[in-house]
């Protein structure tokens, strides 16, 4: 482990893992709003649903395995492979052109986002001072963000002047530049192991924490919305008139990125659980706004808002799952609440590509659905709070 004797945490090397992370962020998501016709073209409109569900399958899985090769292994090779699927694969789309090619290259491309943040994290914690991790952790927050933010947008714009084989070339490379960072930096871990089988042996009790659940419910309900807005903006952007289908995914990372530097404040001044379900409601708005959005201002709102709701929720459920874990399990509980996000995302966009069959006029009603959806989390919030009243939470 590093010398974190020193408080500052603006030093070269969190610069360079924040830059990683933002080339990472925006390789993967840079493809998003292009596949849904990109499979259609392919004659898999069908499937639509599954694009963003195999994806966080995979990622899903391969959490409990990423943590402990993260703790065994290394930080540092651990966070390559993740930049090294999504090379490779941008590098597949444009050869296994079939549909069951492309399903099958979405399930591995999934394996990216399950190793890379995982690692990443420990990394922060290894480089930067304990009582300024939030601080740091939030920075590279905005930073994946950001990346989320510019990514579609400007794969839309390659795809729109050079085509769709250029659109993937780029994701490689922009998959390259983070691996050559990640590979120039020292690796924090001090007992380091060789790669072994038993690191792959994963038991029960390494992939949920029970006192985590709670965040998990929520976590699940609540970005069930995301896998619908990932599923189905592409195309209600069409729709729209929009030549640019990132144009959405920039509004609202730019909304949640700007109220992010609040948010966290506030969830520890008032409390986790009131800030969630502040977070929950705009969300659910966010998704009636989007339903009605029938132009080009009215879904920026919609965006806009989605963004707010987002970026008041996650530092919120993050800071809560860490409450209510112990000491010893926070990483297992970490994991837990990743694993249901992932949950969520897939199967939000499962439902939501199986309803919509490219019918153009059920994607509002999608999205009036999955805004009940937020609020049932906000009558398990309720419940939650009033009823079994967790000592766990801070503050008090």
């Amino acid at each position: 482990m590093t010398d974190t004797s020193s408080n500052s945490i603006y030093t070269l090397q969190f610069a360079l893992l924040c830059l990683s992370s933002l080339l990472f962020s925006a390789s993967f998501n840079m493809i998003i709003p292009e596949l849904p016709n990109y499979l259609s073209s392919m004659g898999g409109a069908e499937y639509k649903g599954l694009i963003i569900a195999l994806f966080t399958l995979t990622a899903g899985i391969s959490r409990p395995f990423s943590g402990k090769l993260t703790d065994k292994w290394g930080r540092v090779p651990v966070m390559a492979v993740g930049s090294v699927v999504c090379f490779v694969c941008g590098f597949l789309y444009p050869v296994l052109t079939s549909v069951a090619g492309f399903l099958m290259l979405r399930l591995v491309h999934g394996f990216s986002t399950g190793f890379k943040p995982t690692a990443t994290s420990a990394y922060v914690a290894d480089i930067i001072p304990r009582a300024r991790w939030g601080e740091a952790l939030g920075l590279h927050g905005l930073c994946f963000s950001i990346g989320g933010a510019v990514g579609p947008a400007i794969g839309s714009a390659i795809f729109q002047a050079y085509g769709i084989d250029t659109m993937f070339y780029s994701s490689s490379l922009f998959a390259l530049l983070s691996i050559v960072i990640v590979a120039n930096m020292k690796e924090t871990l001090s007992t380091k192991e060789k790669l072994n089988i038993s690191m792959f042996k994963i038991s029960r009790s390494d992939i949920i924490d029970l006192g985590a659940l709670p965040a998990g419910v929520v976590t699940f309900l609540s970005y069930s919305a995301y896998g619908v807005i990932l599923t189905l903006i592409p195309d209600w952007s069409e729709h729209l008139g929009l030549a640019n289908k990132g144009v959405f995914f920039t509004a609202y990372t730019i909304a949640s990125i700007l109220i992010r530097f609040l948010s966290g404040k506030v969830a520890d001044r008032y409390g986790r659980t009131k800030v969630i379900m502040v977070g929950l409601v705009t969300v659910a708005l966010s998704l009636y706004l989007i339903s009605e959005g029938d132009n080009f201002f009215r879904l920026m709102l919609g965006a806009s808002v989605y963004g707010i709701g987002t970026g008041i929720l996650s530092p919120a459920v993050n800071a809560w799952t860490i409450d209510l874990s112990s000491p010893q399990q926070r990483g297992r509980a970490i994991a837990t609440m990743y694993i249901s996000l992932e949950a969520g995302i897939g199967l939000g966009a499962l439902i939501a590509g199986f309803y919509y069959r490219d019918i153009i006029e059920n994607i509002p009603k999608i999205m009036l659905t999955n805004a009940a959806v937020l609020l049932l989390a906000l009558i398990y919030m309720l419940w939650w709070q009033f009823m079994k009243k967790p000592k766990q939470e801070l503050p008090m």
